[in-house]
């Protein structure tokens, strides 16, 4: 057999036959509540640009600034040349604001899983991983050599079965997003906690859909639910709330201190490039001195909510900025969301193995900078064409 007959995509090339291929459409324009992409004017409902930053002018004019003052990148690892003054500081705010310790960055969210659980846990450890947590996390398990156990989404009965398992002696990390990314339901952290409490388990939260979202000014799944001290781990991303690139991880001073030295994905990384560190953190400042935005997330998300109900759209309730709406299998998620695009929506399909076969989805997510008339007219736009259905000879 040769290595490349796998390299044959049916499902995609059939879309494409169809003329409903639904990825790497061309932005044109900054991520905003409407934005041009390929030549026309469309209501992004697909962007994590939760706090809608992305086109603050302070948050911009301090990448423009840093670029200047750093240049345009470390050229390094943060281990050895690639450390910034710019980077502990960012550190040193998220900690404090987050209510942790320690802060460690790294160059991507997805890094960031892969840097602390591959080095946190080793061959003799378990790993406790809900089945729909984000594929990083998946990835992060693989390569620390931990042995994983999978609970059942969200089912707390089947997580203690399998802790249940593990030999007492034996070293434990449960593992959890604290707002799943397809599903927009916000995990079960109280009774993780009391499980992990009870079984000597650790436990750590990936709350990338959850900051600047959820908690007392955007703080988060932990806070929301008053446990940041009952979660031993959190990993933040940037690339959402905080509209730059890049993630971290908030512990304690010994857990990240090992880490730094130890994890093969940071040392062996170069460093946020100065513009994304600097942007971050304006972010992070813009967040801190106007906490009302998450509530201006929380408003318009349920106004979303509201009219699509009314509308007539099943969706998948949960009280977050993401907003699922059923279309069951793939080519019909395909041809809704190219219908949505061709009137002017802009929405997310997802199709397995991002959720079970038959539960196929378009996503859709708003901002805080999103207005009740764009919501009515977008609004207007997915209710018609999913009434309109989809053709008999599709």
């Amino acid at each position: 057999m040769d290595l490349f007959d796998k390299c044959n995509y049916e499902l995609l090339n059939r879309s494409r036959e169809l003329g409903v291929y639904p990825y790497f459409h061309e932005l044109q324009s900054r991520q905003a509540p409407i934005v041009t992409m390929e030549g026309k004017r469309v209501i992004m409902l697909g962007s994590n640009n939760y706090l809608g930053l992305t086109e603050d002018d302070d948050v911009i004019n301090a990448g423009i600034n840093a670029l200047y003052k750093y240049g345009s990148g470390c050229s390094g690892s943060r281990f050895l040349n690639g450390t910034l003054d710019l980077h502990k500081e960012l550190e040193r705010e998220l900690a404090e604001f987050m209510g942790k310790e320690d802060c460690m960055t790294c160059s991507t969210g997805f890094q960031s899983n892969l840097a602390i659980i591959s080095a946190i846990a080793g061959r003799r450890d378990y790993i406790l991983n809900d089945k729909e947590n984000h594929a990083s996390i998946y990835d992060a398990c693989r390569l620390s050599y931990a042995t994983t156990l999978r609970y059942n989404h969200s089912d707390m009965s089947d997580l203690e079965r399998q802790l249940k398992r593990i030999p007492d002696k034996a070293g434990k990390l449960i593992v959890t997003d604290g707002v799943f990314s397809m599903r927009g339901d916000i995990c079960r952290l109280p009774e993780i906690c009391a499980l992990a409490e009870k079984y000597g388990a650790r436990v750590m939260v990936d709350d990338a859909h959850g900051f600047g979202v959820l908690g007392n000014g955007g703080r988060g799944t932990a806070d929301y639910f008053g446990l940041t001290d009952k979660v031993d781990i959190i990993m933040l991303t940037f690339s959402k709330s905080l509209a730059s690139i890049g993630g971290c991880m908030l512990t304690s001073h010994r857990v990240a201190d090992w880490i730094r030295h130890v994890s093969r994905p940071f040392i062996f990384s170069a460093s946020m490039t100065p513009a994304s560190t600097a942007t971050a953190l304006e972010a992070l400042r813009k967040l801190k001195a106007h906490p009302e935005m998450t509530q201006n997330l929380m408003n318009i998300s349920a106004y979303f909510r509201k009219g699509l109900i009314e509308s007539g759209v099943k969706i998948i309730e949960a009280p977050t900025p993401i907003v699922p709406i059923f279309t069951y299998n793939s080519l019909d998620t395909f041809y809704y969301g190219k219908r949505m695009f061709e009137e002017g929506v802009y929405v997310n399909p997802v199709i397995a193995p991002a959720c079970v076969e038959g539960e196929c989805l378009l996503r859709t997510t708003l901002m805080a900078t999103h207005t009740e008339p764009i919501i009515d007219e977008a609004v207007e736009i997915i209710s018609r064409v999913l009434q309109q259905g989809v053709p008999d000879n599709f």
